[in-house]
């Protein structure tokens, strides 16, 4: 965008969760800031007054408060109500979203009430002669394709995990806005919310992550990823296969049809190496797998291929670990 271009102005809906932002969210502000956009966040529920200047921090120049107790459960039709009314009243070109089972009912439920266009599980974002281009993944993720939108505004809903938070220093102008709810919209009510029991890090979060596939042989043998990961101060993620025959929660898959994920580190144990799989966990800094198949196809991505018995190596490298840090 050349100096004289008019900013595009963005809104970015920060997605937050026991009152913290979400981590992928505060990635899509930093992309966005990134592309030289007029960057505005927007928080919905209570309480999130608290920590809305924060978000400054990621590239934001300004954050819309709907702080009001009508959005207190996570649910998508009174946001919807919200982000209807400061997009009509404010203008924005573009409105981007970080990938959840929440922000995907709002971001529809949003392009059907402004009559607008929604392009989903885009991996990249940039500017062509002023127009946004999204990038999105086709045949089994071995291609990038652009797609584009119609009119404004340009709605957008980001793969989970593909963009990092980047502290780019900065305050945000915190502004308080009106919440009006429709009557209909009102009349879901949550009656109860599930949480995850779990000790560490989640795999989005999660700088180290230590992944098994059905190499491991039977559920039991995930205690040695928990031991290698509890170690590493990490996180254990599975693959389809292995969630699919109730070894481990959904909530763990790492592939195209579970989390993307980008740790330092990335720790594959008992795992063939399928596109699929592949997908949700090539953007890691460095790639480890361990395999007692010299011609495991993840062998041809991993930075690092240890040929062995996992049941030997694991137990024996968490021990190699914990000496290393009481040293």
């Amino acid at each position: 965008m050349s100096p004289d271009e008019p900013l595009v102005a963005t809104l970015v809906y920060v997605e937050h969760h026991e009152g913290e932002p979400v981590r992928g969210a505060l990635g899509v502000v930093s992309k966005a800031a990134d592309l030289g956009d007029d960057v505005t966040a927007v928080l919905c529920g209570p309480g999130v007054s608290e920590f809305a200047s924060s978000i400054g921090g990621y590239g934001a120049g300004r954050v819309l408060v709907a702080d009001d107790p009508a959005l207190a459960d996570p649910v998508p039709q009174p946001r919807v109500d919200v982000l209807e009314q400061v997009v009509r009243d404010q203008g924005f070109d573009t409105v981007l979203f970080a990938a959840s089972v929440l922000t995907a009912d709002i971001a529809a439920a949003l392009a059907a009430r402004l009559d607008a266009g929604l392009n989903w599980d885009l991996v990249d974002l940039e500017r062509a002669d002023g127009r946004l281009v999204g990038k999105r993944p086709a045949l089994q993720d071995s291609i990038l394709v652009d797609v584009g939108w119609k009119r404004d505004p340009s709605l957008a809903l980001i793969r989970s995990g593909t963009f990092e938070p980047v502290a780019k220093g900065g305050d945000a102008a915190v502004q308080k806005i009106p919440v009006e709810v429709e009557e209909w919209s009102a009349q879901t009510v949550m009656l109860e919310q599930a949480h995850e029991e779990r000790s560490g890090p989640s795999i989005e979060d999660a700088d180290v992550i230590v992944a098994g596939g059905r190499g491991l042989g039977s559920p039991d043998n995930f205690s040695l990823l928990e031991e290698l990961a509890r170690a590493l101060g990490g996180a254990v993620a599975a693959t389809r296969a292995v969630v699919d025959a109730g070894w481990y929660p959904y909530a763990a898959q790492v592939g195209q049809t579970g989390r993307t994920v980008s740790p330092k580190l990335y720790v594959a144990c008992g795992i063939s190496g399928a596109i699929q799989h592949k997908v949700g966990m090539q953007g890691s800094g460095t790639i480890v797998a361990i395999n007692k198949d010299p011609h495991a196809p993840i062998f041809e991505y991993a930075d690092l291929a240890v040929v062995g018995d996992l049941h030997e190596i694991i137990p024996r490298l968490t021990e190699l670990v914990r000496q290393r840090k009481a040293a």
